[in-house]
C-alpha cells in the first residue's frame, strides 16, 4: 500500500502541483457569498485540479515541441523548492481563510467564524482532487486505447487526435445522456411530487373571488403547491386596514398551475377568463407576474405592493415548470419565455380594448428566472402606441438581454452594480440603499426598475470572468461586496459559479434573497404611493420585515 502511494506521488507533475497550489490558494479568497468548509473544500479541490491540469498540459507541450529537458539533478532541486513553496503558500492562505470569509459575513451582518476548519477543508479538497485526477487519467487511458487501435490503419498523430475526439464524445455522452438526464428526470419527478402535495395550512378558499374556490374556473388541486401558497397567503383587507387605518379591499390573486391546461396558450386564456370572473380589471393596478422555475412568487414582492395600495391590486401568474430556476434555465430555457409571452399577450390584448380612463394600470414583475422571462414577454415595438405603465424586475439573471444591454450602455462614471441610464426617465436601478443618484429627469410614461444587490452572483456572474476582471469589481464597490475580493483568471469564474449556486443561503437583503423593505422602495418608484408619509412607510417596512423573518420559507422557495 505504501509503495502504491509512493508511486502515485512520483507520478505527479511538479509544475502541475505548483499551479494547482496557486489555484487552490486563490480559491480561498472571498467573492460574493460566505462559504462553509464543505463548499470551500470542494471548490478548492476543483481549482487545484484545474491548475494541475494546466501544468500537466504545459509539461506535455514542452515535450511535444522537443524542447531541451532539464537535467535530473536540476529537476530534483526544483521539485523540492516547489514542494516547500506550495506548502508555505497553502498554509498562509488557509491561515487567512477565516478572515476573508468574515470580511463578507461582517457586511451581511452575520456572526463571524473563528476558524475555516483548515484540516477538514484540506481533506475535502484532496478527495475532490483525487476524484477528478482519477477521471482525467481514465480519460487518458481511453484515448490511448482508441489511438492504439487506430494506428493500424492511420498515421500515429492522426490516431492520437481520433483517440482524444472519441474519448471526449464517449465521456460527454455518458455524462449527458446517463448521469445528467437521469438526474434531471429524478429532479423533475421529485419537484412534480412536491408540487402536488396539499399543505395542511393552505385549505381550499371559500370566498368566491379566490382562485381555486368552488366558483373558480381553476381547480384547487390544479394550482400546484406554489400556486396554492400564493393564493392562500398575503394580507387580507382587514390586515391592511389595521396597519394603515384606512379602508382597504381584498387583494385579488389569480394563479394557473401547470396541470390546469395542456399548453401555455390554453393556460393563459384560462387565466384571463379567471381575471374577468373576479373583477380584476376593475382594480387600480394589475400586475402580470412571471414566477421562478418552480412556480414560486416571492411574498416580499407582492405583499408590499398590496399594502402600499390598500389592497386595490390584482395579480396574475401561470406556472411553466416544476424545476428550480437554475435547472429550468439549463433544461427548458425557452419554455418560461413561451409561457410568459402567452400570458402577457392575452392580458395585454384585452387590456387595450378597455377605455383608458376605466382600466387598471398594467405592470410586469418577476424575480430571478421570472425576471428574465418577464423581460422577454413584452416587446417594446408591439406596445409603443399603448404602452404598459411599468415593470419591477428583481435579481435579473446575468443572461437577461435587456438588463445586460442597459447595464453595458450605462452613463459614464456610474458603477456596474448600480448603473444610471441616460436621464433616468425610463429605467432606474435600485439596491438596499435605494437609487444610486437623483435622476436628471422625472419619470416618463413607462417606469422600469431593476432591483439588484451587488452580492447577487445570479445577476453578476459572467463567463467572461474567465479571462477578465468584471466591471462591478472596480472601486467603489457595492455596499455588500468584500474589499478583500480579488480577481484571478479562471478561478474567480468558478468561485462566482459556486456563489450563484448558493446565492439563496444568505441573510435576507443580500445575495439572491430580496427583502420586503427594499421592495417597498422599488414599488414606490414604479407605482407611486399617494397618501403615505415617511413614518407610514417606515412602519410598513418594519411590519413586513418582521412578518417575513418569522415566516417559514424554505431555501428552495426562496431561490425558486
Amino acid at each position: 500500500m505504501g509503495r502504491r502511494w509512493l508511486d502515485f506521488w512520483h507520478s505527479l507533475s511538479g509544475i502541475g502541483l505548483l499551479l494547482g497550489t496557486l489555484f487552490f490558494a486563490a480559491a480561498l479568497t472571498p467573492t460574493l457569498v460566505p462559504r462553509t468548509f464543505l463548499t470551500q473544500g470542494v471548490l478548492s479541490g476543483a481549482c487545484f485540479a484545474l491548475g494541475y491540469g494546466i501544468g500537466v498540459f504545459w509539461r506535455w507541450l514542452w515535450a511535444y515541441l522537443e524542447l531541451p529537458e532539464p537535467r535530473e539533478r536540476f529537476r530534483l532541486i526544483a521539485n523540492t523548492v516547489i514542494a516547500i513553496l506550495c506548502a508555505a503558500v497553502a498554509v498562509y492562505f488557509l491561515w487567512r481563510a477565516a478572515e476573508w470569509q468574515n470580511s463578507i459575513r461582517l457586511l451581511m451582518q452575520m456572526e463571524p467564524v473563528t476558524s475555516a476548519h483548515p484540516t477538514k477543508l484540506s481533506l475535502i479538497a484532496l478527495l475532490t482532487f483525487i476524484t477528478l485526477l482519477v477521471l482525467a487519467r481514465l480519460f487518458r487511458q481511453v484515448a490511448r486505447f482508441v489511438a492504439a487501435r487506430m494506428r493500424r490503419i492511420v498515421p500515429r498523430r492522426v490516431a492520437n487526435v481520433i483517440g482524444v475526439v472519441l474519448a471526449v464524445l464517449l465521456f460527454w455522452l455518458l455524462a449527458n445522456d446517463m448521469f445528467f438526464r437521469l438526474a434531471i428526470q429524478a429532479a423533475d419527478s421529485s419537484f412534480r411530487e412536491f408540487d402536488a402535495l396539499i399543505e395542511p395550512d393552505s385549505p381550499k378558499p371559500t370566498l368566491a373571488v379566490k382562485t381555486g374556490s368552488s366558483a373558480s374556473l381553476v381547480r384547487w388541486t390544479d394550482l400546484g403547491r406554489a400556486g396554492r401558497e400564493f393564493v392562500a397567503s398575503g394580507p387580507t383587507a382587514a390586515a391592511i386596514s389595521a396597519l394603515t387605518g384606512r379602508a382597504a379591499l381584498e387583494p385579488i390573486r389569480v394563479y394557473v398551475g401547470l396541470n390546469a391546461a395542456e399548453s401555455p396558450e390554453q393556460r393563459a386564456r384560462l387565466a384571463l377568463a379567471e381575471l374577468k370572473r373576479v373583477g380584476a380589471f376593475e382594480r387600480s393596478l394589475l400586475v402580470v407576474i412571471t414566477p421562478t422555475g418552480t412556480g414560486w412568487i416571492d411574498p416580499s414582492a407582492l405583499d408590499s405592493l398590496e399594502y402600499l395600495h390598500e389592497g386595490d391590486v390584482a395579480s396574475v401568474a401561470q406556472q411553466y415548470s416544476y424545476l428550480s430556476s437554475p435547472l429550468s434555465l439549463l433544461v427548458q430555457p425557452e419554455y418560461g419565455e413561451e409561457a410568459a409571452r402567452a400570458l402577457f399577450r392575452e392580458v395585454y390584448a384585452y387590456w387595450t380594448t378597455l377605455p383608458k380612463d376605466r382600466r387598471p394600470r398594467l405592470y410586469l414583475h418577476g424575480l430571478s428566472l421570472g425576471a428574465m422571462n418577464s423581460e422577454k414577454s413584452a416587446q417594446l415595438f408591439e406596445m409603443i402606441g399603448d404602452p404598459i405603465d411599468g415593470a419591477l424586475w428583481s435579481g435579473p439573471p446575468f443572461a437577461s438581454r435587456g438588463w445586460r444591454s442597459v447595464t453595458d450602455l450605462r452613463n459614464a462614471g456610474s458603477p456596474a452594480w448600480l448603473p444610471q441610464f441616460r436621464d433616468g426617465s425610463f429605467v432606474r436601478f435600485m439596491n438596499q440603499n435605494g437609487l444610486g443618484a437623483t435622476p436628471a429627469a422625472p419619470w416618463g410614461p413607462m417606469r422600469i426598475v431593476y432591483l439588484q444587490y451587488a452580492s447577487d452572483a445570479v445577476t453578476f456572474f459572467d463567463f467572461r470572468d474567465l479571462y477578465r476582471s468584471p466591471a462591478w469589481m472596480e472601486r467603489p464597490r457595492g455596499p455588500d461586496v468584500s474589499p478583500e475580493l480579488t480577481w484571478y483568471p479562471l478561478v474567480t469564474m468558478l468561485q462566482l459559479a459556486l456563489d450563484m449556486a448558493v446565492a439563496t443561503t444568505t441573510p435576507m437583503g443580500f445575495g439572491h434573497v430580496y427583502a420586503p423593505e427594499h421592495y417597498v422602495d422599488a414599488w414606490i418608484e414604479v407605482t407611486g404611493a399617494p397618501g403615505w408619509t415617511a413614518d407610514d412607510i417606515a412602519r410598513l417596512k418594519q411590519h413586513l420585515k418582521a412578518a417575513r423573518t418569522d415566516g417559514k420559507k424554505s431555501d428552495e422557495n426562496r431561490g425558486g
